[in-house]
């Protein structure tokens, strides 16, 4: 008895010193970050939270002194990551927590992001009329760097009405013109001082009889000498949906054949066609293998079956000459065309007579508007997660509401090259006229 009593106390005492060791991590992280010494802080919270055994009732305050210290050594990133935890854990501080993601989103040029955690902190800190003002008027920045004129128009009027004398809030505001200003004023609601419901009902009203139709194919299931792929399933399932939220009515094709792509390609063909004439919209998306031949982009279905050069206009789909030739023949105002196959030649045997790199170019049609996951002639990257990196930005830029189809492919474009550490610069030609809006 007297032996299981000692080697309990032992057990405590070890226990206790073990922790009190991983106190010391965030006692002095703690403290350096008070006297501004943010690495050594950041250093010392890390410790702490890779000790499996610490006290993991301080992580909320560790995470979110770590993310302002990322934040002040302007690691944007990681200072988002742990903010975003920190919010997820409960802290008390949620309106300072949504500001600083907001500052990092900006910093990284992450402009919607920006404004939504903007939106969250102005919610969450709606009593402090100093505070209020400057969210106001990085917000209104922000708005002013998307083309959202209005809306920075509405947020600086807004700190004019908190603090009349703010010489800031006056200097910002008389960069606006007199005819500008007044139109806003117009515009503004008198609840939220936006306009942007009644814009929006504007939007949803001049678009409310189109119709959108859209053709979907992820191929993933190559044969081994081709080369399986990872995400395109996933990104065409993903794709999928989320078109449907944006009202097309969608065909989604996974692991396709040649006889099953080409049936559904004369199905869409045929959907386009009855469509009402300059009011209907279509949408032809492809992930997998895609190669170039004779100045034409292929598409791989998963049985191809290529020994020879000739093999590719039998067995592979032509985009320009069947894809969007076809639907340049229906009655589509606007006929996008999304290809993430921009990868290596996935026949090595005809390297020599084909290359190595990506795809080419297309000619722009009647009315379209052709994006390409990398520049022609270069090969884009895969994802490690569940999605390409490409599709993977487009699936958040179309999410925005009020952007046009332009402004959603050049958020896609910066994100891309951010993330790819500029190795991966997408590409899109447009030759529409009017506008599209995934998200009124």
């Amino acid at each position: 008895m007297k032996l299981k009593t000692q080697i309990l106390f032992i057990g405590l005492i070890f226990s206790s010193t073990l922790l009190l060791g991983q106190y010391k991590f965030y006692q002095s992280g703690f403290d350096q970050y008070k006297q501004g010494k943010y690495s050594e802080a950041i250093t010392n919270f890390s410790e702490f939270l890779n000790k499996p055994t610490r006290e993991k009732s301080l992580d909320t305050e560790v995470y979110y002194l770590r993310g302002l210290a990322y934040f002040k050594t302007d690691n944007f990133k990681s200072a988002i990551e742990d903010l975003q935890e920190t919010a997820r854990l409960g802290h008390a501080n949620q309106g300072n927590i949504y500001w600083f993601i907001a500052k990092a989103n900006e910093k990284l040029g992450y402009h919607f992001e920006a404004i939504k955690a903007y939106d969250e902190a102005v919610r969450l800190l709606p009593s402090d009329k100093d505070i209020l003002v400057k969210l106001y008027r990085e917000r209104a920045q922000v708005f002013l760097k998307v083309d959202k004129r209005p809306l920075a128009y509405a947020d600086l009027y807004r700190a004019y009405e908190i603090q009349p004398a703010n010489e800031q809030v006056r200097a910002e505001l008389s960069l606006f013109s007199a005819s500008e200003a007044e139109a806003f004023q117009f515009s503004m609601n008198p609840q939220t001082n936006v306009a942007t419901r009644e814009l929006n009902v504007k939007l949803v009203d001049l678009y409310k009889d189109e119709k959108r139709f859209a053709l979907v194919i992820g191929n993933a299931l190559y044969p081994k000498d081709i080369g399986e792929l990872r995400n395109p399933v996933n990104d065409a399932i993903d794709m999928a949906s989320e078109l449907e939220k944006s009202n097309f009515e969608v065909q989604l094709l996974t692991n396709a054949t040649y006889g099953q792509m080409r049936a559904e390609l004369q199905k869409f063909k045929d959907k386009l066609e009855s469509g009402p004439a300059e009011k209907t919209v279509g949408l032809f998306y492809f992930a997998g293998h895609g190669l170039r031949q004779d100045q034409e982009n292929y598409l791989v279905p998963v049985d191809a079956k290529i020994e020879f050069e000739d093999d590719i206009w039998r067995y592979c789909f032509p985009v320009q000459r069947m894809v969007l030739a076809n639907m340049e023949r229906s009655n589509s105002r606007l006929n996008i065309v999304i290809l993430d196959a921009c990868r290596n030649n996935p026949f090595p045997s005809l390297t020599r007579s084909l290359g190595n790199q990506g795809l080419v170019e297309m000619q722009k049609a009647r009315g379209s508007f052709i994006a390409f996951a990398t520049a022609p002639g270069s090969v884009a990257i895969d994802g490690s997660g569940r999605n390409g990196l490409y599709t993977q930005e487009v699936l958040k830029a179309m999410r925005i509401p009020g952007l046009t189809i332009e402004q959603v492919f050049k958020e896609v474009r910066k994100n891309v090259m951010l993330l790819s550490g500029n190795k991966q610069n997408t590409w899109d030609n447009s030759n529409i006229v009017g506008e599209f809006y995934f998200k009124f």
